[in-house]
């Protein structure tokens, strides 16, 4: 008998251990974790968060990676080492997705794949839900154009932006600039240079989902005359930025410089609304072209930048769906990509629209059906960061010529 009740008193120990621990509790709410790569709709995704966990009894963690200061890649894959994989996480296209095709649920039989057309699919099956749709040109202070006599419709290829570069550059005291252009191409930076200027050596000037400047360079054939015409971009933007930025800047730094009338023009996109309008800036702006060829283009790139992949092996798929079909049906979150985030969003149904200069711009390029694709994003990310990222980062350092950026680029598409 004595013998028994040692067993039980043990027995009674170990659950009570249990339950302190918080092992067996069945009120404890299930939670779901969401790993993302825009820093800056952290505050606002959060609040979200915690309203719709509030509402459905579920915790939510966003844990937020990117901007120049963490790579949601690595992150990702210290991560799944570590047997912590997020339950929603972000894919930015083809080579993410292949990359953790093992565990990405299929999303096709969700409700609010029918309310838009820039999922993420393959192979006739959706795998990511779109985060919002986003683009950029090149950001320009109209108030500071007009002062100088420059028409941002001349804003559409090499020669236009030669003039209009050199006569800001010419009037920088009296416009009180420190710089034409706000770029950043510093060792943060990469996505800057190797992700969304990269684009325009892809895409611009052709029609849209063209692949055919991808599908060559990935065999290791190259338009020696594109990749020259390409330079001169690059160039053209390097020499006339603030030296200081461009090498050793972070996207407060670049973005600022913009928003504090600094700089006439700005290399980001309509993701900055919420930072220009942080900052306190008042002037006009808007979207031209990138100029990146001789002949014009007319058009700017738009897509969904990123979108949002469910883990297969959580726990709490349900829950984690759940959140993504009230995102996309809701009112609260259609005010929270709208209003809050200041984010276009990608489906059908919602009448808000962002109060942004550039998310407007945006949406008036893209009503006109002026847009370029993002192919960035069918090179592995690897290759963007660590071969390509460097070689920006040189030529925006002095380390290397013009001349010896094109043979980089070029040997590293041939090594492909």
């Amino acid at each position: 008998m004595k013998r028994i009740l040692l067993i039980l008193v043990a027995s009674l120990v170990l659950v009570g251990g249990a339950f302190a621990n918080g092992d067996g509790d069945s009120t404890k709410k299930p939670t779901i974790v969401l790993a993302q790569n825009k820093p800056e709709i952290d505050a606002q995704l959060k609040a979200y968060a915690a309203q719709w966990g509030e509402a459905n009894n579920v915790e939510v963690i966003i844990k937020s990676c990117g901007g120049g200061t963490c790579e949601l890649g690595e992150m990702l894959k210290a991560d799944y080492a570590a047997g912590e994989m997020p339950d929603i996480f972000v894919i930015a296209g083809l080579q993410d997705y292949l990359e953790w095709q093992s565990i990405v649920l299929d999303l096709s039989g969700e409700s609010w794949v029918s309310k838009t057309s820039v999922a993420f699919t393959n192979e006739g099956k959706t795998y990511g839900f779109p985060v919002a749709v986003e683009g950029w040109g090149m950001a320009y202070n109209a108030d500071i154009l007009a002062e100088a006599g420059v028409d941002p419709a001349s804003l559409v290829n090499l020669d236009g932006y030669r003039d209009a570069f050199a006569k800001l550059d010419a009037m920088k005291d009296a416009l009180g600039l420190d710089a034409v252009v706000s770029m950043a191409a510093g060792p943060e930076m990469g996505w800057v240079t190797a992700h969304h200027n990269f684009n325009s050596l892809l895409s611009n000037g052709l029609p849209y989902g063209d692949t055919s400047v991808v599908d060559d360079l990935l065999t290791g054939n190259v338009d020696a005359k594109r990749l020259a015409e390409y330079a001169d971009w690059v160039e053209l933007l390097f020499n006339y930025a603030d030296k200081a930025v461009l090498t050793t800047g972070n996207y407060d730094a670049q973005v600022g410089a913009f928003a504090n009338g600094n700089t006439a023009f700005l290399h980001q996109g309509n993701w900055v609304d919420g930072n220009l309008a942080g900052a306190g800036a008042t002037f006009k702006t808007a979207f031209a072209p990138h100029g990146s060829m001789e002949k014009a283009t007319d058009g700017i790139f738009v897509a969904a930048p990123s979108f949002y992949a469910v883990n297969s092996e959580s726990e709490n798929v349900d829950a984690a769906k759940q959140f993504l079909t009230d995102l996309a049906t809701t009112e609260a979150g259609a005010n929270y990509m709208v209003q809050e985030a200041g984010m276009i969003p990608a489906f059908s149904g919602i009448s808000q629209k962002p109060s942004g200069q550039l998310s407007t711009s945006v949406m008036e390029w893209s009503g006109k059906g002026k847009v370029y694709s993002w192919n960035q994003y069918l090179f592995t990310g690897e290759f963007r960061d660590q071969t390509l990222a460097p070689i920006y980062n040189q030529f925006a350092n002095g380390a290397i010529s013009k001349t010896e950026f094109i043979d980089l680029m070029t040997n590293a598409f041939k090594s492909l």
